[in-house]
């Protein structure tokens, strides 16, 4: 199969997946806290990703050491946590939509970074999408005056470490093959997540006897499983056949599925909310649209 019908199957799949994991951290959190979230979500992906590809680790150079372990932190690790410690105080659908800036951050830090040209309509479609994640922070904080809405700081550094992590990948680990990537990033990261689960105090007899541990820890598995080790290496795959934008253009789809399940599990979502994710949606596009 030719890469242009490759990366549109990765982007749809990775569009059920990822949009499905707003809602099942949502879950997760009911019987964990963020940091648990955050530490256990990486040990199960890493397990999961060490049964199969394993071996993969001796293939990695020296030389690409530091970027195989600076893609696992920005790409992985920290916006596990971000994005935990987020829907702690948001809605899912909400973080959902907020995540759409990943695209809009892919072209600024390709610019400021990686000294990346931008046009003038990428960078009309940059300051587009920021006006429609203002207009949806301030509905949002009017309207659910029981969430913390600089709680959306965190969604906002995470978009940043993805736009990053993706920028890094296309540059300096375009020949490695997506598994072995995605095997190096949690051989990196899996360590200091269990470092953090240990002193979480997830092994305390209280936690360890929740009636709602069982459930998040489900939860969590499925999240583990699709939405972190099967999702990294497809979008690495994606990376590789595409380029930095269009693979970060998956969030065009997320938040449909996102706020699908959000409507399903009784969050309120207004008008102007919508309309302001639209806006968003608008910046992106102009961001990924060709001349011609």
């Amino acid at each position: 199969m030719n890469n242009v019908n490759l990366k549109w199957i990765y982007l749809f799949t990775l569009s059920l997946i990822w949009g499905s994991s707003f809602i099942l951290m949502k879950k997760v959190l009911i019987g964990l806290t963020a940091v648990q979230l955050g530490s256990l979500r990486i040990i199960f992906s890493g397990f999961f990703l060490f049964i199969v590809g394993f071996n993969k680790i001796k293939t990695i150079t020296s030389k690409d050491w530091k970027w195989v372990g600076l893609t696992g932190l920005l790409g992985t690790f920290f916006p596990v946590f971000f994005f935990a410690y987020a829907q702690t105080e948001i809605d899912s659908s909400i973080a959902s939509i907020l995540n759409s800036l990943v695209p809009l951050n892919t072209v600024l830090v390709g610019f400021l970074v990686f000294k990346i040209v931008s046009t003038k309509r990428q960078i009309l479609g940059v300051f587009i999408g920021l006006l429609g994640t203002v207009m949806l922070i301030v509905n949002g904080a009017s309207i659910h005056s029981n969430q913390n809405y600089l709680y959306v700081i965190f969604i906002i550094l995470a978009t940043l470490s993805y736009a990053t992590s993706v920028n890094v990948l296309k540059r300096y680990l375009q020949n490695m093959h997506a598994l072995t990537i995605a095997v190096g990033n949690f051989a990196v990261i899996i360590i200091p997540a269990v470092i953090i689960l240990i002193s979480s105090g997830f092994f305390k007899t209280e936690v360890l006897v929740s009636p709602s541990l069982k459930p998040a820890l489900l939860y969590l598995l499925i999240l583990s499983l699709f939405g972190t080790a099967m999702a990294k290496v497809l979008f690495n795959k994606l990376v590789y056949v595409a380029t930095p934008v269009f693979a970060s253009s998956v969030t065009y789809l997320m938040p449909i599925v996102a706020i699908f399940w959000g409507i399903l599990d009784d969050e309120s979502l207004t008008l102007l909310q919508v309309f302001a994710g639209l806006i968003i949606l608008l910046g992106v596009y102009l961001v990924h649209k060709r001349k011609g």
